[in-house]
């Protein structure tokens, strides 16, 4: 989408003016975000801890990267390209926290070296809220199951 009141973005957003706002007080922007997740992603599959649990998954590459730019686009710059549901697919994964905050440790890491100080901690504070959700959706999944494995062994 055109948007001729911001000529300046290159990115197609639902919210132009904010889009626009936050990439001018962050200095980030599709480029910026797109070498994030390419090289956040090298570092997750290069892991031991990590790699395992995302390659016994994520089986078309190009298309997952694809697809987390987008999802960064949507959080970090507000432009509402992202369409997808990520709790269902990350609620029954074998993680716990330290899982997480692993990889809160990597991204941060990452995010340092590739966005500007102010485009770090915008993306960083994002990562860490996505982090304690998607924590929270593994371990309501698993307080679940653990109770409903139980009454299904004692059903006739």
């Amino acid at each position: 989408m055109a948007d001729t009141k911001h000529p300046e973005l290159r990115v197609s957003s639902a919210r132009p003016e904010m889009t626009a706002k936050i990439m001018a007080e962050t200095g980030l922007d599709e480029d910026i975000l797109t070498r994030l997740v390419h090289r956040f992603y090298d570092r997750i599959r290069a892991d031991a801890a990590l790699g395992p649990i995302f390659e016994a998954r994520i089986t078309d590459w190009p298309t997952h990267l694809d697809r987390m730019v987008t999802f960064w686009s949507s959080v970090a710059l507000m432009t509402g390209r992202y369409h997808g549901a990520p709790m269902p697919k990350h609620a029954k994964l074998p993680v716990t926290w330290d899982h997480f905050d692993h990889w809160l440790t990597l991204f941060r890491q990452t995010a340092q070296e590739v966005c500007t100080p102010a485009g770090a901690v915008h993306v960083i504070e994002r990562a860490e809220r996505i982090a304690r959700s998607l924590h929270m959706a593994v371990e309501d999944m698993s307080r679940r199951e653990a109770r409903i494995v139980p009454m299904l062994r004692r059903a006739p």
